[in-house]
């Protein structure tokens, strides 16, 4: 799985992120509040997972600006989820590259492995094979793991309200 980001530092507070439950799926979508600006392609980036799972990467104007969680991986319970200590603020942009007809949206697939806490309130989606990455603010509540080679490795989802649906 290879999606290249440039991250550029951020010159104010992150933005807010709002999550939003689909009572009806278990869609879960994470976005920026306010959103970022910037020049650059806009659409989706659709990542499935080995086991029919799909996370969708929201691209406005070059930023990463929200991600959907379309169709839940198996979510490995652990006691304890903490994110990485370090971590810098930061917008995330989605270099553009010439395309056909203008195409928006781009599906990959992917190893993708979700692990949550207890009471599934921090969630974080591995991508790929595990490699060492740093840890890049998105949000308030979201990061974003960015390996070595500028590509996105994982996704952290951070104080998540519990699921409608979960009793």
């Amino acid at each position: 799985m290879k999606i290249a980001v440039e991250v550029q530092p951020e010159g104010h507070a992150p933005p807010e992120v709002e999550y939003r439950w689909d009572a009806d799926t278990d869609i879960l979508s994470a976005q920026l509040s306010p959103r970022a600006v910037g020049d650059g392609m806009s659409g989706s980036v659709g990542l499935e997972g080995t086991d029919g799972s799909w996370l969708i990467l929201d691209v406005a104007a070059g930023r990463l600006n929200g991600v959907e969680v379309a169709v839940w991986p198996d979510v490995r319970k652990l006691p304890v989820l903490n994110p990485p200590g370090q971590v810098e603020d930061a917008h995330v942009v989605v270099p553009s590259r010439p395309s056909k007809n203008d195409i928006a949206s781009l599906e990959m697939d992917t190893r993708l492995v979700a692990e949550a806490d207890h009471e599934q309130r921090t969630f974080h989606f591995r991508l790929g094979k595990p490699r060492s990455a740093r840890t890049v603010r998105l949000a308030r509540n979201l990061l974003v793991d960015v390996d070595e080679k500028s590509r996105i490795s994982g996704l952290w989802l951070l104080n998540v309200p519990p699921c409608p649906t979960v009793s």
